[in-house]
């Protein structure tokens, strides 16, 4: 019995060992080869060719969807348009005025040339002559509330010394553009559909414009943009703003949706934006053969609704192009592989 366990049983677990080893080492191998393409009926082949797709037509609108904040419009400044004294102040702060209507009065002093003569013995003589004075009145530079008036009576002024400002009371809707939205709007319209949530049905928002964001108040913006000089970090380089209807019922910090339809193009050839290496006026595209050569072609582009974008020239309805912009090769050098020419 003690020969049994010392010989029979570790002879049969080596056995039955190298039976595991052999039955795994075959598997693998056999495995490995049915994963090859075309390496038996039914044996999935992996394709890694990039799809094409037709040149079509369509229609593209393109509309750039934003979320923007309602603002209250900046306060006007009043400035000083002559130098002198302030005489009278004809608005206080809180009063309602309309534009141009008179703020304050500034006197002015205007010196005059001394007249000049001889006495009764013949001598010359000077007689200085009291200055001239006239008034000059400031208006006020739009219509709103007069919220400051920094001077006062008999203080001295100079042109252009900012004397206070006036609140509009009105309304804007600001939004900020990315870099591709602002590519999609190098030719804007005037007006804006707007949406607040909560609010009253959509309204045109007119006056659109677009420009740098403004600075945030108390302070300069960060240099580039953005904080720590992140170009676009915070928010996109452009602001797109528009001005609020009279009698539209909403308030400064609401949240609002800004559509901007900067055109349509119906029945025009399309592609999708994947295929096209850029995106504004001019780009690139891979058109395939039906021997399946690929050739890079230059096209005139038109609108995008960012989905797709609209081709003016240089391709025909029914050819194909490459879905996807192909990328630089990047396989390594054999010889890199080896270990360099010199491996």
């Amino acid at each position: 019995m003690g020969t049994v366990r010392t010989l029979v049983f570790p002879a049969l677990r080596l056995l039955v060992w190298s039976v595991i080893a052999v039955a795994l080492v075959v598997l693998a191998f056999r495995g490995g080869s049915g994963m090859e393409a075309g390496a038996g009926p039914g044996a999935p082949v992996l394709d890694l060719s990039s799809p094409t797709v037709p040149v079509e037509r369509g229609t593209v609108a393109n509309t750039v969807t934003v979320t923007g904040t309602v603002v209250a419009d900046d306060p006007v400044t009043v400035k000083a348009t002559a130098a002198g004294t302030v005489r009278r102040i004809l608005a206080d702060k809180g009063k309602t005025v309309t534009s141009g209507q008179a703020l304050l009065e500034i006197r002015v002093e205007e010196q005059v040339q001394p007249t000049t003569g001889t006495d009764a013995e013949g001598n010359p003589t000077v007689t200085p002559r009291p200055p001239k004075v006239r008034t000059v009145t400031v208006p006020a530079p739009s219509g709103g509330t007069v919220s400051s008036m920094d001077h006062l009576v008999d203080q001295v002024v100079a042109v252009g010394d900012k004397i206070g400002e006036i609140a509009p009371g009105s309304l804007s809707v600001t939004a900020s553009l990315t870099q591709a939205e602002q590519f999609r709007l190098l030719a804007p319209p005037s007006t804006a559909e707007v949406t607040v949530q909560g609010g009253p049905a959509p309204f045109t928002c007119t006056g659109l414009t677009l420009g740098a964001p403004a600075a945030p108040s108390g302070g300069d913006p960060a240099p580039g943009g953005g904080p720590m000089g992140v170009p676009g970090a915070g928010g996109g380089g452009t602001t797109a703003r528009c001005t609020v209807p009279g009698g539209t019922t909403v308030f400064a910090g609401m949240a609002a949706t800004v559509a901007v339809n900067a055109g349509t193009a119906e029945d025009v050839l399309v592609v999708p934006i994947t295929a096209v290496q850029g995106s504004v006026q001019q780009g690139n595209v891979w058109v395939v053969g039906e021997d399946g050569a690929q050739e890079q072609r230059s096209i005139a582009l038109g609108l995008s609704d960012g989905d797709r974008i609209e081709v003016r020239e240089g391709l025909s309805e029914g050819e194909q192009v490459l879905q996807f912009v192909p990328v630089p090769d990047d396989t390594v050098d054999e010889d890199m592989m080896m270990g360099g020419p010199y491996g």
